[in-house]
């Protein structure tokens, strides 16, 4: 195979490939995968996440003191709650990142991207010059993997430097486990009782939306559209993940966007979650906050912000779920 790409390579350098060859070079991730919030303790996040906003949280494990939890959609795509249980908690590299951005505060620092064809998406980037990690995988001891023999329950690789504001990294899973129990149990962990179902964007913020546009075309995911959130006074582009959105935004002005970058530096804002029926959900959350708020039209349609900063260091926006495409609603 690689020979094929070396001859592809020197065709297109010496102008003998079509120029929309380059185009069909497929993009390294397929979609979203993961946001990792942090909170101030597990129970806490774990509390705003089931009681303020309805959604089902399932358990997790506590590996070296940094326990966490998830929050699992019917499209696969999930958010994943972690909590310092322990003075001497063992953190890896990107969990020490985390929180020496965080200061044990709230809130989202990093993300990860679906990538089903792992191994190429990491020679790719590392052909680019971008400074890849190895992969790693799970421990074949791994309590919720199929055992000793079996594929590995997840493998992931992320960079030795960062490579957009916030720290990304791409992960691909092991088929999940197909008897009737773990079957029903997985179908059960989707379900939640404000409706919730499709992961649809991270909204990325950093001093400069422009920049983080063009790391992501040199990660190889290209076609930004111009777009505003004026809910939050942000700005920036829109860019599409397979069915998914990247928002990669800066300030417009005095707003939620500027007071967030002044506090936290760059982060991930917010995230994006499609619900069965978007009033259902809007009540629940106002009986959580005793609050009334404002649906608006917003880049996935109709919409509502949960007022979550305070207690997540991260906002959340639910829409109606539909089948418009990523960056469907996007006005520049």
């Amino acid at each position: 195979m690689r020979p094929l790409l070396a001859l592809a390579a020197l065709a297109l350098s010496l102008g003998l490939g079509p120029p929309a060859a380059q185009a069909a070079t497929p993009a390294p991730a397929d979609r979203l995968d993961h946001a990792l919030l942090w909170g101030r303790d597990i129970d806490q996040v774990s509390a705003v996440l089931a009681v303020k906003l309805g959604f089902q949280v399932r358990p997790g494990r506590n590996p070296g003191g940094v326990a966490n939890r998830y929050v699992r959609l019917a499209d696969q795509g999930y958010v994943e709650l972690l909590g310092i249980t322990r003075p001497d908690a063992e953190l890896d590299p990107g969990m020490q990142a985390d929180q020496a951005s965080l200061h044990g505060g709230a809130g989202s620092r990093s993300f990860g991207l679906h990538s089903a064809a792992l191994d190429q998406a990491q020679a790719g980037l590392k052909a680019k010059g971008l400074p890849v990690t190895p992969i790693f995988t799970a421990g074949a001891n791994d309590p919720d993997g199929q055992g000793p023999g079996k594929p590995p329950r997840w493998r992931l690789f992320a960079f030795e430097r960062p490579v957009l504001s916030s720290n990304v990294f791409l992960i691909d899973y092991a088929a999940p486990r197909s008897d009737p129990a773990s079957v029903a149990d997985d179908k059960v962990a989707r379900q939640h009782p404000n409706g919730a179902r499709e992961l649809s964007a991270f909204w990325l913020l950093s001093g400069d939306a422009a920049a983080d546009r063009a790391r992501l075309e040199t990660l190889g995911l290209a076609g930004a559209v111009p777009v505003k959130v004026p809910q939050v006074a942000a700005k920036g582009y829109c860019v599409a993940v397979g069915p998914n959105a990247l928002l990669a935004l800066e300030p417009d002005g005095p707003g939620i966007a500027a007071d967030a970058l002044r506090e936290g530096g760059p982060q991930v804002l917010g995230v994006s979650l499609g619900v069965a029926d978007l009033d259902t959900a809007r009540r629940r959350v106002e009986r959580g906050y005793e609050q009334s708020l404002p649906a608006y039209a917003g880049l996935s349609g109709q919409s509502f912000l949960a007022p979550t900063r305070a207690d997540l260091g991260l906002l959340i926006e639910f829409h109606a779920a539909s089948a418009a495409g990523p960056c469907g609603g996007a006005k520049g």
